[in-house]
């Protein structure tokens, strides 16, 4: 080999390889990423079987069961829409009706319900998803005096 059919291999190796990470953390981002949704939005996503999500929104009151041994169901609700949830666990200590929540899992399509894996308490409504403070403050639900953040 000259030195030029040399120089020419290491960059085309160099180039494959290169190409080779992007891919591996492309694949690795797209099986990690979890889109957020609030119960309106889910409604009219077309998500794929088995596809994981973040599900936002107030526990919605009288809605939470405690099942046969550490089974949960409750409902997620934007004030307009509202989701079924089943979660098999320990729920976090801030965990009660009328308080924001953050559930990660997938929905079964066939029994229409949405299966979390984790569940979140958000201890105020600091961060809440902009389209649901927008449901409350036209409900004229109060969000305790705090300004959210948007």
């Amino acid at each position: 080999m000259t030195r030029k059919q040399k120089r020419l291999a290491i960059i085309g190796g160099g180039v494959s390889f290169l190409i080779a990470a992007v891919l591996l953390v492309m694949f690795a981002f797209s099986q990690s990423v979890a889109y957020f949704y609030v119960p309106g939005d889910l409604a009219k996503a077309d998500l794929a079987p088995g596809t994981r999500i973040r599900l936002g929104g107030l526990v919605e009151t009288g809605t939470v069961k405690r099942g046969d041994g550490r089974t949960i169901t409750f409902s997620v609700t934007d004030t307009l829409d509202r989701v079924p949830v089943r979660y098999t666990g320990i729920l976090p200590d801030l965990f009660r009706e009328g308080q924001g929540v953050v559930a990660e899992g997938a929905f079964d399509a066939q029994s229409a319900v949405f299966v979390a894996d984790t569940v979140l308490a958000k201890h105020d409504e600091t961060y809440m998803p902009k389209d649901v403070a927008d449901r409350l403050a036209e409900q004229g639900v109060s969000l305790g005096g705090k300004e959210t953040i948007r």
